[in-house]
């Protein structure tokens, strides 16, 4: 597959359809960040995979992946404790984990 932003773009929008983001009243349009997001990590892309091998590849994806979702995972848990309710780590994870699988 091409790596292009307007089609990740579009993959984008499915896997939010999903799973929704709440992007509540930030100043900023919900197009406009997809767009901002996808084309800087399609530049990084572009340019990491002419300088490392696959294996190397998908472990700098798979670490750039964990980070984001500790990351997420933590935000979110500490919003939660914020707002005066419980956190539940697997909850909070199911949205990264595939279904049907354990």
């Amino acid at each position: 597959m091409e790596v292009s932003t307007e089609a990740l773009v579009e993959m984008l929008r499915e896997v939010e359809a999903d799973d929704p983001i709440d992007y509540a009243d930030l100043p900023f349009g919900e197009e406009d960040l997809r767009r901002l997001v996808l084309g800087s990590l399609v530049q990084r892309h572009h340019v990491v995979e002419g300088d490392m091998s696959v294996s190397d590849v998908h472990a700098m994806y798979l670490l750039s992946t964990a980070k984001l979702v500790l990351e997420n995972t933590v935000l979110h848990a500490r919003l939660l404790l914020l707002q005066g309710q419980q956190v539940d780590i697997q909850s909070l994870l199911a949205p990264f984990t595939l279904k049907g699988k354990k």
